[in-house]
């Protein structure tokens, strides 16, 4: 049986992850408080940030930016928009 969480994105029970995604605190953290649900569509977003704004992974900077970013995601808070990039979901059909 799958671990369970209380997701603080999704404010209910989901399934959890199967370990920490990331070494630390701030990985033990995301385990016991994020759904592999949300941390999927973080990682599919955080693709995109990374790709859209040609971002180096080797700078802190742009490191430390993801985590703020990652933060808001899992917080609910709006993240930078993608300068261009329209949401599938808000395109109505004609």
């Amino acid at each position: 049986m799958a671990n369970t969480v209380f997701c603080k994105k999704y404010q209910k029970e989901l399934e959890g992850l199967e370990r920490a995604p990331l070494p630390g605190a701030k990985g033990q953290e995301i385990l016991a408080q994020v759904s592999k649900q949300a941390w999927l569509e973080w990682q599919a977003l955080q693709t995109m940030i990374i790709n859209e704004k040609h971002l180096n992974l080797m700078q802190p900077d742009t490191r430390k930016y993801l985590l703020e970013q990652m933060d808001k995601f899992f917080n609910n808070e709006p993240t930078d928009r993608l300068q261009g990039y329209v949401d599938p979901n808000d395109i109505q059909e004609l």
